[in-house]
């Protein structure tokens, strides 16, 4: 192994592809028109580039380029989306319908909603993370103006079963958004087959450049929607601002790039991902996985390791870069709403670690990081042994 610590903490953030970044240097550099200016050949060169990769964007999920507005990442895509429906929406539907796992972002802008007198229904989850359809279907009603549930979750990495939950909100009419961060490039997604009205996506978790995502609106049937921001009236008057041609550059060849790898890359961190839980299996006892382990993203486990604690565990990983939760809400040590909404049991709580592989994951890697949990949690435990027994 080499000096640099394993990283596998994926989920978070994924390094840049270098293919990625050779097709960005040159809009750093000799590249710099803006794409907004339509008087001269610098403009037009950046314009078709952010053409470019609007048309790359949206083929990896099946969308035409002209549904798929620029936005800074997926809070900010997440944000527009469910404000902009749901005020544009106001005295029509006044229903917004969310679970109570989803990513703090999706929370927080249906906690804004409520504020501006928005009725918001947060369906709980089962044991295993996934919703339960029968809940979903009794809690749509006529005036549901609009449905967020997240394809992947961010913590456990649990799939919910969103074709199932299009139909359902089809019938009463609702737009169904979905925050798709952790699924886009992991499993293959397309928003006509699923039904999908919205969806997020952020170019850093699939190995584009930070500061750059997407929010897919559907365009047949219109999405009713409301810019967040006023200004020059970029990005069909929804997103003012001048869009970032190295960043989009960057976020359209990411999005190329997992079209062309996903089966072979999702199978091959399934196969990690196996290979991971099986050695920390026979190295430890008392491990507890969180979330459904067939439904989920390929290169995601969320493990619980009794009798630790996941802050004193992560002291002591300084050659493992693992994490204790979201990397998205890290100002407050609190145990996870998303393991609360499980219902986990309290001595679990603030004991599990979300391990992720991606990319540039080896198994020499899996194997290293293996042994340096292992063991720092044998170490802890016995350590926890002996302070209990002098106690």
């Amino acid at each position: 192994m080499t000096e640099e610590p394993v990283y596998l903490d994926y989920q978070a953030s994924t390094p840049l592809d270098p293919r990625v970044r050779e097709v960005m240097l040159p809009w750093f550099g000799e590249k710099f028109g803006n794409p907004h200016s339509n008087d001269h050949v610098h403009g037009w060169s950046a314009e078709e580039a952010v053409e470019t990769a609007r048309t790359e964007v949206a083929s990896l999920i099946g969308a035409r380029p002209r549904e798929i507005i620029f936005t800074s990442g997926a809070t900010e895509a997440n944000n527009l989306a469910i404000k902009g429906v749901a005020r544009a929406l106001r005295g029509k539907r006044d229903h917004v319908l969310t679970c109570v796992t989803e990513h703090k972002c999706v929370l927080e802008s249906c906690h804004r909603l409520e504020r501006e007198g928005m009725r918001v229904t947060y369906l709980p989850v089962e044991q295993n993370g996934l919703l339960d359809l029968n809940r979903l279907e009794d809690a749509l009603d006529e005036q549901t103006a609009l449905v967020s549930i997240m394809a992947a979750n961010n913590e456990i990495g649990v799939l919910q079963p969103m074709t199932d939950i299009a139909a359902l909100c089809k019938k009463v009419g609702a737009r169904l958004h979905s925050d798709a961060a952790q699924a886009v490039a992991k499993i293959p997604i397309n928003v006509n087959k699923i039904g999908l009205d919205l969806l997020s996506i952020s170019s850093h978790k699939i190995y584009g450049p930070m500061g750059i995502g997407a929010l897919y609106i559907r365009q047949k049937p219109k999405v009713p929607i409301e810019p967040l921001m006023d200004g020059g009236g970029q990005e069909r008057g929804l997103r003012s601002g001048t869009v970032p041609v190295p960043l989009t550059v960057g976020f359209g060849a990411c999005c190329a790039i997992a079209a062309a790898e996903l089966p072979k890359e999702a199978e091959r961190l399934l196969q990690l991902r196996s290979r991971f839980l099986d050695r920390i299996k026979r190295a430890l006892n008392d491990i507890h996985l969180h979330g459904d382990l067939e439904q989920r993203i390929p290169g995601n486990l969320n493990l619980s390791f009794a009798n630790i604690d996941a802050q004193d565990l992560m002291m002591r990983l300084s050659r493992v870069s693992v994490s204790t939760g979201s990397a998205c809400s890290t100002a407050t040590v609190q145990a996870s709403h998303v393991l609360q909404s499980l219902g986990v049991e309290q001595r679990l709580l603030h004991n599990a670690i979300r391990v992720g592989f991606g990319r540039f994951t080896t198994e020499a890697e899996v194997d290293f990081a293996v042994d340096e949990i292992a063991n720092a949690v044998i170490s802890l435990r016995q350590s926890t042994q002996v302070y209990e027994s002098v106690v």
